[in-house]
């Protein structure tokens, strides 16, 4: 009997427990003083060995974890708002998210970030690293050497910003070739590829994306904006040809270039066709509007939308797409935002611009890894032209661009049975 009795007593004390601990919830709705610098906190959180929880769709993605002393004063410092919630209003949190389109995704541990950038790359230069930086997330550079070398397995998570996997220098042939700076570049970027064993700068920069496409093969998570997003595909499908004009390699593009292209080989793009001419400030035509005929649009209407996933049965694309609005300001770049025709039917839409049909933000599986291809360059500053001064993240702390960016970096700490659908 007296065993009996305990039994009862200890299940009494395990069920009751829970309305007696704290927690705080970290709001990501319109009452939230600073979203980018949450996600800081978030990131901070599982450094310290503690789990968070993210409610999809819950007050706009809001974060849950235990409450502590130290917490408490990291989110204070960071001008972070939060909430002290208890078990009873934590239990009604989750009866809301079980009868709504919610769920709660459990993050595990911090993720160990990677960003592809030259050694003298200005960071300010790439709205990855403005974000983490403004954030206080910890990051680390890779460039060709260590990618080579297979080091790209020592990370979960990898970003590419404006980058040229093609060989092409970009294409700021006819705007920059005069540049001392341009002129800097190629030098570097050949002396490189010589010193890799290369023989020209296209073969190493072809190496380097067969690598970056097997770590997301073996299960890494890739984040690519701008330029990085088409440059890298276009790569890879052009390994049996030349796209290079002469001015970049020394020899002329294969007349057939684009009859050769082997989309297998791609990982969210096909049945695009390159630029060969090395006066058009364009890769292929992915892209739209054309880097060389860009639309003039009011930054002021020019917006896309994101779409609506179902928490409980797509909470990858939910997660990706966690935002206080549904509706965001658009933004340029070399590659500003993709032709719907040219992605295979195979990646997931997450945002476009519903009247043209132009799309802004995809996601896609590679065998055990994911990517993910966000159009434009800056979501602060529209058109970020060369030489422009950085965006300071003090002014846009709510910037609903600069959330999706680190809902990627956060998507890695998932624990990956609840993203399994």
């Amino acid at each position: 009997m007296r065993r009996k009795f305990k039994w009862i007593y200890l299940c009494l004390i395990f069920t009751v427990y829970p309305l007696w601990s704290q927690y705080l919830l970290v709001p990501m709705d319109m009452s939230q003083n600073d979203h980018l610098k949450a996600y800081g906190v978030a990131y901070w959180v599982l450094k310290q060995d503690v789990n968070v929880e993210w409610l999809l769709n819950y007050r706009g993605g809001s974060f849950l974890f235990t409450d502590n002393s130290a917490f408490r004063d990291e989110c204070r410092l960071r001008g972070v708002s939060f909430q002290a919630v208890n078990g009873a209003q934590v239990n009604q949190i989750y009866a809301t998210i079980e009868n709504k389109n919610m769920e709660k995704v459990l993050l595990e541990k911090a993720p160990k970030i990677a960003v592809y950038s030259p050694p003298d790359y200005q960071p300010w230069d790439d709205a990855v690293t403005l974000a983490m930086t403004y954030a206080e997330i910890d990051y680390e550079k890779v460039y060709d050497r260590k990618v080579l070398k297979g080091q790209l397995d020592e990370y979960d998570w990898l970003h590419l910003h404006h980058e040229d996997f093609t060989g092409q220098y970009g294409k700021f042939w006819a705007s920059f070739r005069n540049e001392t700076w341009y002129i800097k570049q190629q030098l570097e970027a050949e002396k490189l590829a010589a010193e890799l064993g290369y023989n020209k700068v296209s073969q190493e920069k072809l190496a380097v994306s067969q690598e970056i496409k097997r770590y997301v093969q073996n299960g890494g998570f890739l984040f690519a904006m701008c330029s990085a997003t088409d440059a890298l595909d276009i790569a890879l499908a052009a390994e049996e040809t030349d796209i290079c004009p002469a001015v970049f390699d020394g020899d002329p593009v294969q007349p057939n270039c684009n009859e050769q292209l082997d989309y297998s080989k791609t990982l969210a793009f096909h049945n695009f066709n390159v630029i060969a001419d090395p006066a058009i400030y364009e890769y292929s035509d992915i892209d739209v509007p054309p880097s060389h005929m860009p639309r003039v649009r009011d930054p002021e209407s020019d917006y896309f939308s994101l779409f609506e996933f179902s928490a409980k049965y797509d909470p990858v694309p939910t997660m990706l797409t966690q935002n206080h609005v549904n509706v965001v300001k658009g933004f340029m770049g070399q590659t500003t935002m993709f032709r719907e025709k040219k992605i295979k039917p195979s990646v997931t839409i997450m945002g476009k611009i519903e009247e043209t049909g132009e799309v802004k933000y995809i996601h896609g599986n590679y065998d055990k890894g994911t990517f993910t291809f966000y159009g434009g360059h800056d979501p602060e500053d529209y058109t970020h032209r060369v030489g422009d001064p950085p965006t300071d993240l003090s002014l846009h702390k709510n910037s609903p661009g600069y959330r999706l960016i680190l809902n990627n970096i956060l998507f890695p700490a998932a624990k990956k049975k609840k993203l399994k659908t």
